[in-house]
């Protein structure tokens, strides 16, 4: 008797490390522009060339920003940090050396919460470690011809404008376990970098990169397997999909007795699969030394406290509010709080008096509704939160109806006003004068009425159509409903 072969289930192990663009109007270390979009090698200088003589200066905003970000990513800010020269050589690196951060990074040890939503649609909340965050100057960008590589391209052009652009650089922890957790994990940096206002955090001109370390291992093992690092992921579906493929791959390769090589892969957006780029170098091929031209940095206690008390209430933060103070829904609390001008908008509504939920309904589907349309971001239209509590406050008082406000709101958002839009519209709701209405319409309509007490009740909505018809729909429906079931029956 033998006895079933059992199949080895396997994890992934997977850490990102993100390379976030600054949105200071100036370079890290000379005063060069960092507009993105100039025409090539325009916005360069004798420093970011690494032309001789010249010496960097650090950007002071850089620094604040860097700081702030650490704090928003509770990680502890060191209160002694310093400069290296990371040696490689690249076309797009005049200097031939980096200036960046190695041994005494400027933020360690900190954390994120990520949340995910099961199918039944409740939370899920897990934190991931964030190893360090450092400063550091991008380099310029090589356009290859006939190419998206160096390889197979017929000749390169190369565009400085990017070189000396200030970066920081988050390493997280390998706490991530799947493909759907680490686009998660992306997206809440994004999130986070933009309520701090220190980036836009735009994937698509390069002000995010995301590159993804993960290996497998059987489940049970506490000992990590080779790691593949994966580059060239342009969005956050980008990565979840990398990630599941390299996944397969891995296990693939493990299963058939093949062995994992520490490399990087690039990742191919049209086959959907991840390549072979170089065999992965380590810290020591890059020769790390102090940065001679720089100063260590010291930041004071009375500083880092007036940095952290300029920091914004934070996504995680609005999400528990809004959950648990609120009684919001998962699905509205992740519309409303994606985005710092939406979620400011929101809670300006509700200090004017607007009732939570009904503020997040009108937000996420109507207003959202037409701002995707019109492709404009929720601080170009003209309704105001003020104006939003009016309306909604209004059909609360039974002032005038859910309906008449979807009707009126292409007008509210072009900037009239609450009164203006509802002049003479407010819903009739009193019983003895809506009583009078209801009664000429059973009058007027009397072969349908004696349809309805033969047994055919469904005419009791047209009775109620009539009457909305009558008033111009200002008919307070419920009570409309109701006195009409009323005299029908009577």
């Amino acid at each position: 008797m033998t006895s079933a072969t059992v199949k080895t289930e396997y994890e992934a192990i997977i850490g990102l490390e993100t390379h976030c663009q600054l949105s200071t109007n100036t370079k890290i270390f000379s005063s060069s522009s960092t507009a993105f979009g100039a025409d090539p090698n325009t916005n360069i200088d004798p420093v970011c060339m690494g032309l001789p003589g010249v010496l960097p200066v650090l950007n002071e905003k850089v620094l604040e920003y860097a700081v702030k970000a650490g704090l928003a990513l509770n990680c502890q800010i060191a209160e002694y940090s310093k400069f290296d020269r990371k040696q490689y050589f690249y076309p797009d690196l005049p200097k031939n050396y980096q200036i960046s951060q190695y041994d005494l990074p400027i933020a360690e040890h900190g954390w994120i919460e990520i949340e995910l939503v099961d199918a039944e649609g409740n939370p899920i909340r897990k934190r991931i470690g964030i190893t360090r965050l450092h400063m550091e100057e991008d380099a310029g960008k090589l356009v290859h011809a006939g190419s998206e590589r160096l390889s197979g391209s017929a000749y390169s052009l190369v565009d400085y404008n990017r070189a000396g652009v200030p970066l920081v650089e988050i390493v997280s922890e390998p706490d991530l376990r799947s493909g759907q957790e680490a686009a998660e994990y992306a997206q809440e940096l994004r999130r986070i970098v933009r309520y701090l206002g220190v980036s836009d955090g735009n994937m698509q001109e390069g002000s995010l990169r995301c590159d993804v370390n993960i290996s497998v291992r059987p489940v049970g093992r506490k000992e990590f397997g080779t790691k593949v690092e994966i580059k060239n992921m342009n969005s956050f579906n980008a990565i979840q999909r990398a990630i599941e493929y390299e996944i397969e791959r891995q296990i693939a390769a493990v299963e058939a007795g093949d062995r994992i090589i520490q490399e990087t892969r690039l990742w191919e957006e049209g086959a959907q699969r991840t390549i072979s780029m170089r065999v992965k170098e380590g810290s020591s091929d890059y020769r790390y030394f102090p940065e001679p031209d720089l100063a260590p940095i010291e930041v004071s206690g009375e500083q880092l406290e007036q940095w952290r008390s300029e920091l914004p209430e934070l996504p995680a933060q609005k999400r528990h509010h809004y959950e648990n103070d609120l009684g919001l829904s998962v699905y509205d609390t992740r519309v409303l709080t994606e985005d710092r001008p939406v979620a400011d908008y929101f809670e300006s509504a509700i200090a004017s008096g607007a009732n939570p939920k009904a503020a997040a309904n009108w937000i996420t589907q109507d207003i959202a509704a037409y701002l995707n349309k019109q492709k404009l971001a929720i601080s170009e239209i003209a309704l105001t939160p003020k104006n939003l509590a009016d309306v909604i406050t209004r059909i609360e008082q039974g002032k005038i109806s859910n309906a008449q406000a979807k009707q009126k709101l292409p007008d509210l958002l072009t900037g009239i006003s609450p009164e203006q839009a509802f002049a003479g519209q407010e819903l009739i709701t009193d019983p003895v004068v809506l009583g009078l209405i209801v009664d000429e319409v059973i009058a007027a309509n009397p072969q349908q009425l004696e349809k309805y007490r033969s047994g055919n009740v469904n005419l009791k909505g047209f009775f109620v159509g009539q009457v909305l018809k009558k008033t111009d729909k200002r008919a307070d429906p419920k009570l409309t409903n109701e006195l009409v079931e009323q005299k029908l029956n009577a």
